[in-house]
């Protein structure tokens, strides 16, 4: 397996963007940081998400694309896919790739996580989506070895 060097994870939501970052080997996600959409539009996602590619030194950008169950592409993920190529023409111009990848259940997954560590309600909603983030970016991670 070769190292991708520091990745950035995303999960794209409607209020919040989560976002997780991958340890320099590109091996660990850790979740880092939840922003909130802005009234102003995605651009202004995009910009402050590109301002994250830098401060963390990401050298790919993960975006969750949200298949429906069967595996088909419902509205939601044509929706994401829509939105990471909005991403991919900012990152082009700092030559950052933006690639796609499954993340069905991830904020399901995430949520029991939490809920199993005995998180109250309102400390999960602050935080779900950066987990969401990383268990995305992590089984990224874990898939990039097998054929």
């Amino acid at each position: 397996m070769t190292s991708t060097g520091r990745v950035l994870g995303i999960d794209l939501g409607s209020r919040r963007v989560g976002v997780a970052v991958s340890d320099s080997a590109g091996s660990m996600a850790m979740p880092y940081e939840v922003l909130q959409r802005s009234a102003a539009g995605h651009g202004e996602d995009h910009r402050r998400l590109a301002e994250l590619v830098e401060e963390t030194g990401a050298s790919l950008v993960v975006i969750g694309l949200p298949l429906s169950m069967d595996g088909s592409v419902g509205p939601a993920a044509t929706a994401a896919m829509a939105e990471a190529g909005e991403l991919r023409a900012v990152l082009d111009v700092v030559g950052v790739p933006v690639e796609t990848f499954d993340e069905r259940l991830t904020t399901v997954s995430a949520d029991r996580n939490l809920v199993q560590q005995r998180m109250r309600a309102d400390a999960r909603r602050r935080v779900v989506d950066k987990v969401a983030a990383a268990v995305m970016l992590q089984a990224w991670l874990d898939s990039r070895g097998r054929p």
